[in-house]
């Protein structure tokens, strides 16, 4: 009978290790798929990593340099036209917690950064929820192109909020 006693704090560590578990793996494959992102290491399209070796050069060979043919005339590259970048503020969506408001910067019709100007802030728990999901929601964004985006654990209202202002923001576009 001693087991009905402990049975709620179990039930507690088990559900806060499996939330743990499911933010930190949410937290690691985002950090790791932006760096392995950033290193061209992985294809997305086809899941095998591309990886560029080279044959070790023989200690013993003589470096000559290769030998120099007439250069080209030089014809100068066109400029490229500079494409210009605009920041639009998306709507205030109104949560339980407060409201939320994006801004968009958009570079032709690429999203290149989103930037949040308001934030629940109500209270410690909403300012530590959106500290951990604000950046989680601006890298979905830069990553779909697009306001659909994935639902951060714990910060469901901010999550939507969050879509709803910068989908009004690709509608100003």
């Amino acid at each position: 009978m001693k087991l009905k006693k402990w049975r709620g704090t179990l039930m507690f560590f088990v559900v806060l290790a499996v939330l743990g578990l499911t933010v930190g793996l949410r937290l690691y494959s985002t950090v790791g798929g932006a760096t392995a992102l950033a290193l061209g290491a992985t294809s997305q399209a086809s899941g095998t990593s591309s990886r560029t070796t080279t044959a070790p050069i023989a200690p013993n060979t003589p470096k000559t340099p290769a030998p120099k043919s007439p250069s080209p005339a030089t014809i100068p590259a066109p400029a490229p036209v500079p494409t210009a970048s605009r920041t639009i503020s998306g709507q205030t969506q109104d949560t339980p917690y407060g409201p939320i408001q994006v801004s968009v910067t958009f570079v032709g019709k690429t999203i290149s950064s989103v930037t949040e100007l308001q934030a629940p802030n109500d209270r410690e728990l909403s300012i530590e929820i959106n500290a951990q999901a604000a950046p989680i929601l601006a890298q979905e964004v830069l990553t779909s192109q697009s306001a659909r985006i994935d639902t951060v654990s714990g910060a469901t209202y901010t999550s939507d909020g969050y879509a709803l202002s910068v989908q009004s923001a690709i509608d100003q576009r």
